[in-house]
């Protein structure tokens, strides 16, 4: 099993984006975020098919941390059903692994 994922959710603003990376980096429940976008996102949503303007946030974390990570997300994201998947990380260079432990040690 892979003890590093990444972690990517949406929203629909550049600056709840923007606090979505910065409150989990804060809180070390993630090495770093990034956010891209805005990217296009099409959904169907409450019976209708939706497009909208969105911004992703991919973070890096540990196995360890990501129920950390994904409460945190459940508890800041103001969508009633955010995005949060997790993609295991198989390969990485060992000293930025190592950076994203020291990260999201715990104190």
């Amino acid at each position: 099993m892979a003890e590093y994922l990444t972690v990517l959710t949406t929203t629909d603003a550049a600056e709840k984006a923007l606090a979505l990376a910065a409150g989990a980096v804060e809180a070390r429940v993630a090495a770093c975020a990034q956010i891209d976008g805005p990217v296009t996102g099409v959904y169907r949503w409450e019976g209708a098919v939706r497009t909208d303007q969105e911004w992703r946030v991919l973070y890096k974390t540990t196995v360890e941390r990501y129920p950390e990570l994904e409460a945190h997300l459940k508890w800041v994201h103001d969508y009633d059903t955010p995005e949060i998947i997790a993609i295991p990380v198989t390969h990485g260079s060992d000293a930025y692994l190592s950076w994203v432990s020291e990260e999201t040690a715990k104190d």
